[in-house]
């Protein structure tokens, strides 16, 4: 279906150059001659933001006529990345953009590289919020994305001696000239105070109070056929300026009320070691799901005078547990501020909620204790108590399965208990989700599980981040693909062709190529494009497993050294991700990364045969970078301890082969490209709870694996750090005693899939077939598939295309 707007269809060259002409002399007060690519850039970005607003309104429009259901998706992240050239590929005006530019002198590439990405998300959870959104575009799904304006967002990362430093974020240093700030989108959010009894019914007296104000920015789909809406929440104060305290010459005291309100929206994830940032985390969920509610409500009640109409009109999904007081929020105000009683508040509320739980660890489904709960937010502590005296009587259910126990309100079953749908985000998680985390509350609630297997757009993931592949693609197997992704299954009719595997080839070496000239121009790295480019990438954490991976990078070393004459197949090692500012085993794992690339980047004996590259301040946009030129994607995760993961996906799409573990959305790729086009290694899930029942398992597999004393022994002698050679004691230390993630147990098993994965890319036409089994498996994992499941499944909504 061509969906593509006519406006944008009869757009000419000429009219696209003095559209941004027009906006570099009026919105930026340049003329040509004078202009720097941050003022072409603002131009071309107003320009297209121009186009984009004439099929928003429309959509608006449509929706509104339509009278029909609206999704409302409410994520603490948003990881958008770069939206310029986005939006210019779903526009379908690349090449005239490219043409105005070079005309002028101007190139492209440096407009597109000096826009910032927006900095508002960490990973995974954040990237597939932003997937979702485009993906709801493109489809028409009437949407909205709600999320937080961080000023700062996570942070950014840059090494030190090989450690990691978090500074401050910068991206709105300077205008975002893709957002419409809403001042008449303003909403009071209050926190702590008292709750009093009046006539009978609950008044809550804020103690504190501030403004959540609406910054919208379209997102378009594919085609510019519909625009939905992120909309973004920052924090204002109700009092702006102490005029009384600053004659008093009280100056810093007079803007406090300023800086306090700010501090909402500053930082994604404040660390919360303290009460202090305990309570900031739990008032900035509060903050976006009032703020999300109160607007939801304020729309629904322009069109409709009755609130039993709500679950018919919206559906919300609350992504993770972080807007999980969505239930209790929606209820305090449809009784407090609408007049429902309790029983039609509460039904109305699970008939518009839904959840997507990701993660399985325990540690990770958010808690607060009952205290925090009911200082920060006492009208809530109120509500869950009473929610959760509702699950325990319709269920009879045991203590442990309470929403509040032990002191701590337990946001997971607090979610699962208010949503009228819980979805996995892979087969094999929410098998797991059924068999452990929820296992009861499934048994309590039958039905109310159901799975949604991730996906990602191939619009920015293939071709955007990918135009020599799409290229490819495109010649192989015609146009239109991007919208159908699974048109790539027709790459398997060529995998004979010797012509294609050799484009498929050549567009992977091209991009190996670009990515060598800017490791050598930004890191001062000498890389072998015709080396095999061994990618790991995502947040770093224990159960990820990078320390395996560098185990493995380690033993390579030692083994090269020992035997440099050997034929071993040329590795470059990337790793990319950032971890958590407290979480000080991550954090010591990046730094031994670095270490030892120090080391290896520098011994003349491996030379080319090796190098370890970890870019810092990992991002969308760094991403882009890396996704293309992989050869081999890293998946290592410990069986049963990831929720899907979408980065997988991205690398199969790209040509990348897959090493990993039967964990997550792993499983279902290997199904899709096929087991002998995936490196397996490890143990599945189950077996990893059997092994687990072994208090020796860490020290009995290092005792079977000679190559594992031998990196360990390395690292405890300091060979990375000669400097300081107790630096890992600590890393080694859990690692013989202790290895929470499995790392001993799977390291040889990993080590005998890595001689797979040298052996197959010993033959280069061999490999490169695996590479197009791979591309062509995964089409399944478009996040429209996954978008089209919910809007059936979830959300009963309709497409209005």
């Amino acid at each position: 279906m061509n969906i593509h707007s006519p406006a944008l269809t009869d757009l000419s060259e000429t009219a696209l150059r003095d559209r941004i002409a027009h906006h570099l002399t009026y919105t930026m007060g340049k003329d040509q001659a004078h202009a720097s690519i941050y003022d072409w850039r603002m131009a071309v970005s107003h320009t297209i933001r121009d186009l984009i607003v004439e099929p928003w309104f429309a959509a608006t429009r449509k929706t509104y006529d339509a009278q029909g259901k609206r999704v409302y998706y409410l994520s603490m992240e948003f990881l958008i990345g770069r939206i310029l050239e986005d939006a210019i590929i779903n526009l379908g005006l690349h090449d005239k953009v490219d043409a105005v530019l070079r005309a002028e002198g101007i190139s492209f590439a440096n407009v597109i590289e000096d826009e910032p990405d927006a900095a508002l998300g960490n990973g995974g959870l954040g990237r597939l919020a932003a997937c979702f959104l485009e993906s709801m575009s493109t489809l028409g799904c009437p949407a909205f994305g709600c999320g937080i304006r961080y000023e700062h967002g996570l942070f950014r990362q840059r090494f030190e001696g090989g450690r990691q430093v978090e500074t401050p974020e910068d991206w709105l240093n300077q205008p975002h000239p893709w957002e419409f700030e809403r001042p008449e989108a303003r909403y009071t959010i209050p926190f702590k105070g008292h709750v009093e009894l009046r006539d009978g019914k609950a008044v809550w007296h804020a103690g504190e109070t501030v403004y959540a104000r609406a910054y919208d920015t379209p997102v378009v789909g594919w085609q510019g056929g519909w625009a939905n809406t992120l909309r973004l929440w920052g924090a204002h104060p109700t009092e702006v300026f102490d005029l009384d305290r600053f004659n008093a010459g009280d100056h810093t005291a007079a803007a406090e009320p300023e800086a306090l309100a700010r501090t909402l929206s500053r930082v994604l994830y404040p660390e919360d070691g303290t009460e202090s940032g305990k309570e900031l985390r739990l008032k900035q969920e509060f903050f976006l799901t009032s703020a999300a509610l109160q607007d939801i409500l304020r729309r629904f009640l322009s069109e409709y005078d009755d609130l039993a109409l709500l679950p018919d009109k919206v559906a919300i999904q609350m992504n993770d547990t972080h807007p999980a007081l969505a239930g209790p929020e929606l209820i305090r105000l449809l009784v407090d501020q609408h007049g429902l009683d309790w029983a039609q508040a509460k039904d109305i509320a699970c008939r518009c909620l839904n959840y997507t739980n990701h993660p399985l660890l325990p540690e990770a489904l958010e808690r607060w204790s009952t205290w925090l709960m009911g200082r920060a937010l006492p009208r809530h502590m109120q509500i869950i108590e009473q929610i959760d005296a509702d699950h325990a009587a319709a269920t009879g259910c045991a203590p442990d399965l309470r929403i509040v126990w032990q002191d701590q309100v337990h946001m997971g079953p607090l979610a699962f208990v208010m949503a009228g749908h819980v979805n996995g985000v892979s087969a094999l998680h929410t098998g797991l989700m059924r068999d452990t985390v929820f296992a009861a509350l499934d048994r309590l609630y039958p039905g109310r599980i159901l799975n949604q297997t991730n996906g990602v757009t191939p619009r920015r993931w293939i071709r955007l981040s990918n135009p020599v592949l799409s290229g490819v693609i495109t010649d192989t197997i015609g146009a239109g693909w991007e919208a159908d992704l699974d048109r790539l299954a027709d790459l398997r009719n060529h995998a004979g062709d010797a012509s294609v595997i050799a484009a498929i080839r050549d567009a992977k070496r091209a991009n190996k190529v670009a990515f060598s000239n800017w490791a050598k121009g930004h890191m001062g790295l000498d890389l072998n494009p015709d080396a095999l480019f061994d990618v790991q990438i995502k947040r770093i954490h224990e159960y990820k497993r990078q320390l395996m991976n560098i185990f493995d990078v380690i033993a390579r070393w030692h083994a090269i050294r020992q035997n440099p004459q050997a034929a071993w197949v040329p590795r470059v090692k990337v790793f990319g991700g950032k971890a958590a500012p407290g979480y000080h085993t991550a954090k010591s794992i990046i730094r031994l990364i670095n270490d030892v690339a120090e080391v290896v980047n520098n011994d003349p004996v491996t030379g080319d045969l090796l190098r370890v590259v970890y870019p810092a301040n990992y991002n969308v946009s760094m991403a882009q970078r890396l996704i293309p030129m992989a050869d081999l994607s890293e998946q290592i995760s410990t069986a049963g301890k990831e929720a899907s993961g979408t980065g997988n996906m991205k690398f199969a799409m790209n040509g990348a082969l897959t090493i990993g573990t039967l964990d997550g959305a792993n499983v279902e790729i290997r199904g899709h490209v096929g087991a002998d086009n995936f490196f397996l290694f490890g143990m599945t899930a189950k077996e990893v709870q059997v092994r687990y029942q072994n208090p020796q398992h860490a020290r009995e597999a290092i005792l079977a694996s000679k190559s594992l004393q031998e990196v360990l022994q390395l690292i405890v002698e300091g060979r990375f750090n000669p400097q300081d050679p107790t630096r890992y004691h600590a890393l080694v230390d859990q690692t013989w005693n202790h290895d929470p993630f499995l790392v001993a147990s799977d390291y040889e098993s990993y080590r005998k899939a890595q001689a797979q994965v040298d052996s197959a890319f010993a033959d280069p036409d061999h490999w490169h077939r695996l590479a197009l089994h791979n591309i062509a498996g995964s089409g399944y994992f478009s996040s429209d598939r996954t978008i089209r499941g919910y809007m059936a499944e979830v959300w009963a909504a309709q497409s209005l295309l």
